[in-house]
């Protein structure tokens, strides 16, 4: 039976509120501008930088983002606009603390600053938005804040096993034509070819992946869990795409490898039907805890989402500590770029006859 995509998400700054969306243009890397900005906190001493996220800085999930295009901001460029919510009764909703800061949504590089940054052990160069942008967070979070764009960065997947099957054959085989290339070269004193196929994958800020699947039938399980049924929304688990999981049971993504979208693009020469290969899951952490209209850890039942996971859904030997909840996605390496929406059909249409293994290191 054919499910059905019920809500897309991209989240431009890593770690502050996602926007929904009803159509999503799907790259290489992901949906279009996900997660190439990101925060990090500036700690002594010597200034060191760590990521600032959900469960080490629930105040996250206090900034909302909206992305305005070029046709409505008049000359200028498309543009990233932050809002901070503040929490009613604490002094943080008066005008001044409610500014609004406003970003050009792929800034000129030239003009910033660049710097070596690392996400989970992956490095990267990116570039500096600046000491407005800096002092703007600093200010709300409470704590020294810098604000990075990934830009023309690229951060190395690490994981051997969340490389899409296809990518990883075609390393290995241009591993094998390199070295038989170099072998004939000596032999004939040629010049070696530079031709290749398409680069290894990489990824802006996004965790591990580019993409992360859930499905509603897992959400309604923990729901399901907690006392007296509380609903959890799907936004908790900060997916990119959700899809209704009709016909399937909860956690039946666990077993997930391939995707089929038939989209209902108008592209003339797109492809009806894009591939998304699920390749890892994904374990999760204390920001599944965080009550979005506060800022700080939830209280009752609505703080023990964690926990309640952690009954019988630590399935995954590579990270045994921590509970899975959906699975992250690769789009098919020969895909350039496609257009998906909410609607669209999607089907299972390869599955794993064990779960995967994830394989990330010092995560």
């Amino acid at each position: 039976m054919t499910m059905k995509i019920t809500a897309l998400y991209v989240y431009p700054i890593k770690g502050l509120r996602g926007i929904e969306l009803e159509t999503a243009q799907i790259r290489p890397q992901g949906i279009s501008h996900d997660r190439t900005f990101m925060l990090y906190e500036v700690r002594p001493p010597g200034d060191k930088l760590e990521k600032i996220q959900l469960d080490t800085h629930p105040r996250c999930a206090l900034f909302e983002q909206q992305i305005v295009p070029k046709s409505q901001a008049g000359d200028e460029a498309a543009a990233l606009v932050v809002r901070f919510r503040g929490v009613p009764g604490t002094g943080e909703t008066d005008e001044s603390v409610r500014e609004t800061l406003r970003v050009p949504l792929e800034p000129d590089m030239a003009a910033l600053e660049k710097i070596d940054i690392r996400l989970h052990d992956s490095p990267a160069a990116a570039y500096r938005m600046g000491d407005a942008c800096d002092a703007w967070f600093s200010r709300r979070f409470g704590v020294p804040a810098m604000m990075v764009y990934l830009g023309d960065g690229r951060r190395s997947v690490l994981g051997k096993s969340l490389v899409p099957r296809a990518a990883a054959e075609q390393q290995q085989q241009q591993q094998q034509r390199g070295w038989m290339t170099s072998l004939t070269s000596y032999i004939t004193g040629a010049a070696p070819s530079s031709d290749t196929n398409s680069p290894a994958p990489w990824l802006t800020f996004t965790d591990v992946a580019p993409l992360l699947v859930t499905s509603e039938p897992s959400r309604q399980d923990v729901s399901e869990r907690l006392l007296g049924g509380q609903a959890v929304e799907m936004y908790k688990f900060r997916p990119n795409i959700v899809v209704d999981g009709e016909g399937e049971d909860a956690w039946a993504e666990d077993f997930w490898a391939e995707l089929e979208v038939e989209t209902q693009t108008r592209e003339p020469e797109a492809p009806r039907k894009q591939t998304l290969q699920l390749t890892g899951n994904c374990v999760r952490c204390l920001s599944l805890n965080v009550d979005y209209r506060t800022g700080k850890p939830a209280e009752g039942e609505q703080g023990n989402v964690l926990k309640r996971l952690m009954k019988d859904r630590r399935v995954d030997p590579g990270s045994k500590w921590s509970p899975v909840f959906g699975r992250y996605a690769f789009p098919d390496s020969h895909a350039e770029g496609f257009t998906v929406s909410v609607g669209d059909g999607v089907e299972v249409s390869r599955r794993n006859a064990e779960r995967t293994v994830f394989d990330w290191p010092n995560m």
